[in-house]
């Protein structure tokens, strides 16, 4: 799931939008052939922020492993089921992580 979240262009660009606070960002996406949306960004909340910072290691790290230590500290301040390490279906660590960073908005 982490791993195909970087690879999003529109994500990442929102989030190294989102290390400014007070910018308005427009998204266009030809692909799927919406209106531009225009989105004023506030203060990035420290889940925003935490995905900020992993999705800038995976795109710009030379080192063959990255660990999102600080990231999955903050979806388990979000969501405690996560905590202890026991197995949870991918699906449900991708709702919990863009539900949470949404709610910073």
């Amino acid at each position: 799931v982490l791993q195909n979240l970087s690879q999003t262009p529109v994500l990442r660009e929102l989030l190294k939008e989102a290390k400014m606070p007070g910018t308005t960002v427009k998204i266009e996406s030809p692909e799927l052939f919406m209106e531009p949306q225009l989105i004023k960004l506030d203060q990035p909340g420290p889940l925003t922020l935490a995905m900020h910072q992993f999705v800038t290691e995976m795109q710009e790290t030379k080192k063959g492993v990255v660990t999102p230590k600080e990231l999955f500290a903050q979806v388990c301040k979000k969501a405690i089921r996560f905590k202890g390490y026991q197995q949870q279906d991918s699906h449900e660590l991708l709702r919990y992580l863009l539900d949470g960073m949404r709610s910073e908005e």
